[in-house]
């Protein structure tokens, strides 16, 4: 089992500050609420992996899932211990293998650092950039107007977005549970804590649908090793996220606004009724 140790993180995941605006013609003092970033260290058995900028939030559900969506663990108990741990310089997500899987982890390690917004800072070879991920599920079937209503339902829950108009969500949907969000500075943070999150408890991904702000070849690669089979997309994706999707037999669906969507891959999830 999981054990997380309480560590006291001071940092807010967004801070106001002073600020001067020229706003139709005259110039007013006050103060805007920004998101906050900071160094996010990964630590596995005693060695830092990968730093990344990040929102400091729902940091526990951020060490779960990505240490699920880069392959080092498949399941939360093979995380025998986390602790959050402030530092001077940012925070560490200080983890303990279990058994196996601390063996399977030192003989890939390998230490990289990533700006904020990073996806891929740090790999080997240009074949990770391209990792195989699994082939989705193809039992689960969405109307268009499940789409609309889990487009719709994300505004509402991004808090932070409201304070701070500068992070990026990513959020699972089903008809009948309520909306999963998580908010970061960078998307792919966004989606490794919702990972995390749905990992913590035990909800499918392969049973509703992946709403993200932005649609990229990460972001493809980590739904698709999170399990999931629809992704949806407020913006347009990339082409090679198209592809990617293709391959996997994941839905692509991208630019859904109040008057519709547009579907890019499998379009045979959605059906017609409303």
């Amino acid at each position: 089992m999981l054990a997380l140790e309480a560590s006291p993180v001071v940092t807010l995941p967004a801070r106001c500050v002073a600020r001067q605006a020229w706003r139709n013609g005259s110039t007013v003092l006050g103060e805007r609420t920004l998101a906050e970033e900071v160094p996010v260290a990964f630590s596995y058995d005693g060695a830092t992996h990968a730093v990344l900028m990040a929102t400091p939030d729902d940091l526990e559900d951020f060490a779960l899932g990505f240490s699920y969506t880069e392959g080092i663990v498949t399941t939360p108990a093979e995380i025998a211990e986390l602790a959050v741990v402030s530092v001077t310089e940012g925070i560490v997500l200080r983890m303990w293998l279990a058994g196996a899987r601390s063996d399977a982890f030192a003989a890939r390690r390998r230490r990289f650092v990533g700006p904020a917004g990073c996806g891929m800072c740090g790999l080997e070879s240009l074949a990770e950039a391209n990792r195989t991920i699994p082939m989705a599920r193809y039992d689960l079937r969405v109307s268009r107007q499940d789409i609309e209503k889990a487009v719709a339902a994300l505004p509402a829950s991004q808090l932070l977005n409201m304070q701070t108009r500068a992070v990026h969500a990513a959020a699972f949907w089903r008809p009948d549970q309520d909306l999963v969000l998580r908010e970061d500075v960078g998307r792919h943070n966004a989606l490794d804590k919702l990972a995390g999150a749905l990992l913590r408890t035990g909800r499918s991904t392969a049973d509703g649908l992946i709403v993200l702000s932005r649609i990229s070849i990460e972001l493809v690669q980590k739904a698709g090793m999170m399990g999931a089979s629809i992704i949806v997309g407020v913006s347009a994706p990339t082409a090679l996220a198209v592809r990617t999707a293709e391959m996997a037999g994941l839905t692509l669906v991208g630019i859904a606004r109040d008057d519709g969507f547009e579907v890019f891959t499998h379009p045979e999830r959605i059906t017609r009724y409303w």
